[in-house]
C-alpha cells in the first residue's frame, strides 16, 4: 500500500473533518488535515468542551452552538460499517471502516498505516529557528531536559532528542526507548543514550503508555542526528493528561529564551574547561564532547539533561 497525500493546491477536495462528520456544513481544509497546528479545530474542540460543561438541561446553551460535539462522537453514531478509517478521511487510503471507537492507540492498523505513511509523506518543520547554530522547529514544544514533544492526533505525541542534545552528545551509538505499553511518567528518566562507554538518560517530556518506537532509530542511533523533527523521532506516547502537562513545555519565543540561555551555560562551562572553542562559520560545531572531552560527560548530563551520565 502507497499511502497518498491530499492536495494542497486544491482545498475543495478536502473536506474537514468536523464536516465529513457532518458537524458542521461546509468547511474545507486548508492545513494538510495537521489538526494540531489548526485554529478552526482548536477553537471548536474549545466550544465542544463549553458544551460538556453545561448542565444538559440548562438553558444555557443557544442556538446552533448546542449541536457542537465533537467529530469523533458524531460519527459513533452511524453503524459500524459506516464509520470511516481516520486515514480514509485524509484521504490517504481507499474507504476502511473504524472497528476501534476512533481510539487509534488500540488500532494495529493505525500503527502499521503510520509507519508506512511516514516512509512517503514524513513531516517536516514549516520552518527551523537557528539560535546560535542549534535548530528549533516552530509549532514543538521543547522539554528542559532537551527532549520535544510533538502533538498529533489529540492525546497522541512523538518525543524525540533535540538538535541541542544531538550536537552535544552524539554522535550516539545508542538509543534505547522503554517498551511498548510502558506507563511512564513526566520528568522520569526513560530514553538511555549510549556512546562508548558512556551513558546518560533523558527525562520522560509528559506521561503516558508508549505505543510506538522509532524501528529507523533502534537500528542506528546515528539516524536520530540527520533529521532530529522529522524521522529522528524515538517514540510515540498516548497522554491522558497532556492537556495539564504541556502548560511546563516550552514553545515560540520560550524555546528561543530557553535555548539561547542553554548555549550561555554551555559557553560558560567551555570557558571554565580552558578549552579553544570548536566552531564552524562562527558557531559551535557538532560532536561538542568529542572535541572537548575535558567537559566532562557526567557534567553535561548534570546542566543539560538535568539527570545523571556514567562511564568518565
Amino acid at each position: 500500500m502507497e499511502p497518498i497525500q491530499p492536495n494542497k493546491e486544491k482545498n475543495n477536495q478536502n473536506p474537514c473533518l468536523w464536516m465529513q462528520a457532518g458537524v458542521v456544513r461546509s468547511k474545507y481544509c486548508k492545513n494538510l488535515y495537521d489538526c494540531t497546528t489548526c485554529l478552526y479545530d482548536r477553537n471548536m474542540m474549545n466550544l465542544v468542551d463549553a458544551n460538556r460543561n453545561i448542565d444538559v438541561e440548562s438553558n444555557d446553551r443557544q442556538g446552533k452552538r448546542k449541536k457542537i460535539v465533537y467529530w469523533k462522537e458524531k460519527l459513533k453514531e452511524r453503524p459500524l460499517s459506516k464509520r470511516p478509517c481516520i486515514h480514509y478521511m485524509k484521504g490517504r487510503i481507499d474507504f476502511r471502516n473504524c472497528g476501534h471507537d476512533y481510539m487509534c492507540v488500540n488500532c494495529e492498523f493505525d500503527q502499521y498505516f503510520s509507519d508506512q505513511y511516514t516512509v512517503h509523506a514524513t513531516v517536516k518543520p514549516v520552518d527551523v529557528l537557528n539560535i546560535d547554530g542549534f535548530r528549533i522547529p516552530q509549532g514543538y514544544y521543547l522539554h528542559k531536559g532537551h527532549t520535544w514533544v510533538k502533538i498529533e492526533e489529540r492525546k497522541t505525541v512523538r518525543i524525540g532528542l533535540d538538535d541541542f542534545a544531538l550536537k552535544v552528545f552524539g554522535p550516539l551509538e545508542n538509543i534505547e526507548a522503554p517498551l511498548v505499553g510502558k506507563q511512564i511518567k513526566k520528568d522520569s528518566p526513560q530514553i538511555i543514550l549510549k556512546r562508548g562507554d558512556h551513558a546518560a538518560t533523558l527525562l520522560s517530556p509528559v506521561s503516558g503508555v508508549v505505543t510506538e518506537i522509532n524501528p529507523k532509530i533502534r537500528e542506528d542511533a546515528k539516524h536520530a542526528g540527520k533529521n532530529p523533527y522529522s524521522d529522528g523521532w524515538v517514540l510515540r506516547l498516548h497522554s491522558e493528561t497532556l492537556k495539564n502537562e504541556i502548560k511546563d513545555l516550552y514553545i515560540g519565543d520560550q524555546s528561543k529564551e530557553y535555548i539561547g540561555k542553554e548555549v550561555n551555560t554551555l559557553y560558560k562551562a567551555i570557558e571554565e574547561s580552558g578549552s579553544l572553542l570548536n566552531t564552524d562559520g562562527g558557531y559551535l560545531a557538532e560532536n561538542i564532547y568529542g572535541n572537548i572531552p575535558q567537559l566532562g560527560w557526567e557534567r553535561l548530563s548534570r546542566l543539560f539533561l538535568r539527570t545523571y551520565g556514567r562511564g568518565e
